[in-house]
């Protein structure tokens, strides 16, 4: 299987998790808010601090974003590009979102693929401080209770990441098990999901959210994306039992690597590894 070599040793605990209550809600974003606050106040208005939400179609403006790029240095395997702000509302297709925490307050991970003004299509890492809402959309969210997401330096990618960790109940009503995961580099993602889930005694379960990235893609209608570095989002997954009897990951993603290449369609099961993190939220069905 591919792999990237990280500036850091790897960390012996592969998938770092953190077991929750949850449930899931839709909510509009309103309009004139950074995205930022306007999903904040979506999942408070349900009784959530966070979680990991997903959404088609949507306006944002002003509007800043990141690609992935090739790293200057040996400080990372690989890093961002320069920062891009497009004139007018961008309308985005697609994207998946995590809602954390970051240095004590209120921050996002958020990948996805739009359209900005001028037809031009595009995608990346949406920047939370310089990225707001230009139109209400509706977005479906999954809220978590009793675990959150924190961003912590992680000595292996020598990034600060998002990793779930405890926290204490806010009280929400929730309706699910579920648990929160952070997937490290190069194990295939596929995977480790029904491994973990193997290991959690969890015959079927439902994919929220998801934002990372992989060392490119292979998919099962036989596209392949060669470069390595890629900017991912989740659109949809699902972990039961496949027709052997044993438990199957379909994992449907979008995502732009950094030649800007836009690839979209379902990963094959055990030749995508994880490039820097993946995030997301197992919702228990059995």
């Amino acid at each position: 299987m591919r792999s990237i070599k990280q500036p850091g040793a790897p960390v012996a605990e592969r998938i770092q998790w953190a077991e929750a209550r949850g449930r899931a809600f839709s909510f509009t974003l309103q309009a004139g808010l950074p995205l930022l606050e306007a999903a904040r106040r979506g999942f408070a208005a349900e009784g959530f601090a966070g979680g990991v939400l997903s959404f088609e179609r949507g306006a944002l403006g002003p509007f800043g974003y990141v690609m992935p790029a090739l790293s200057k240095t040996s400080e990372n395997a690989a890093f961002y590009s320069d920062t891009f702000r497009p004139s007018g509302v961008t309308r985005t297709r697609l994207g998946s979102m995590t809602l954390g925490m970051r240095d004590g307050a209120p921050f996002f991970h958020c990948h996805g693929l739009w359209t900005e003004a001028d037809g031009r299509a595009g995608g990346g890492h949406m920047l939370p401080d310089v990225t707001d809402v230009a139109e209400p959309f509706e977005v479906e969210a999954f809220g978590i209770d009793g675990a959150m997401f924190a961003a912590e330096p992680d000595p292996e990618t020598n990034f600060k990441l998002f990793g779930p960790v405890a926290a204490a109940s806010t009280g929400a009503r929730t309706t699910s098990r579920a648990f929160a995961l952070r997937l490290r580099p190069n194990q295939d993602f596929a995977g480790c999901l029904e491994d973990f889930c193997r290991a959690q005694g969890i015959a079927r379960a439902r994919i929220h959210g998801g934002v990372g990235s992989t060392i490119g893609a292979r998919f099962t209608h036989g596209g392949v994306t060669e470069p390595f570095a890629t900017e991912l989002a989740v659109t949809g997954g699902a972990i039961a039992a496949g027709s052997s009897g044993a438990l199957e990951a379909a994992l449907d993603v979008a995502l732009i690597d950094y030649t800007g290449g836009i690839a979209e369609g379902r990963l094959i099961r055990g030749d995508n590894p994880v490039l820097m993190t993946m995030e997301l939220v197992l919702e228990v069905l059995g």
